[in-house]
């Protein structure tokens, strides 16, 4: 499966989104979805940050990717620069979002994948 994030950064701030569903319910992640058939990396992630964020992003060039294994399915996630458009991001899901330092990212629970990409980024 292949997953795209964004990475929003706002001076020294990060922007991530609280999960609603799934085994990782209630962590925080870098906003994004699943890449659909047909449909670029960049495209993808357009597409889901308007959908669950109300955003228009300007997506940079690829930044890291990580591959994880899970139990029954393997994901390839794509990480990319994102700068906003406009408007900020609001919850249009209910979805818990929040801007964080660095710093306050390290205390908030993550997916496996998402914590591999704090983790090179920020440490």
């Amino acid at each position: 499966m292949i997953v795209v994030a964004a990475l929003i950064e706002e001076g020294e701030r990060v922007f991530v989104a609280q999960r609603e569903d799934g085994p990782w319910r209630g962590c925080w992640e870098f906003p994004g979805g699943k890449l659909e058939e047909d449909e670029s990396p960049e495209e993808c992630l357009k597409r889901e940050l308007r959908e669950e964020l109300g955003v228009e992003v300007e997506v940079g060039r690829i930044r890291e990717a990580v591959f994880m294994p899970y139990e029954g399915f393997n994901l390839l996630l794509l990480l990319y620069p994102c700068r906003l458009k406009g408007e900020g991001p609001r919850p249009l899901k209910g979805q818990g979002v929040r801007w964080v330092s660095p710093e306050e990212l390290f205390s908030l629970k993550m997916p496996p994948a998402d914590e591999e990409l704090r983790e090179r980024l920020f440490r």
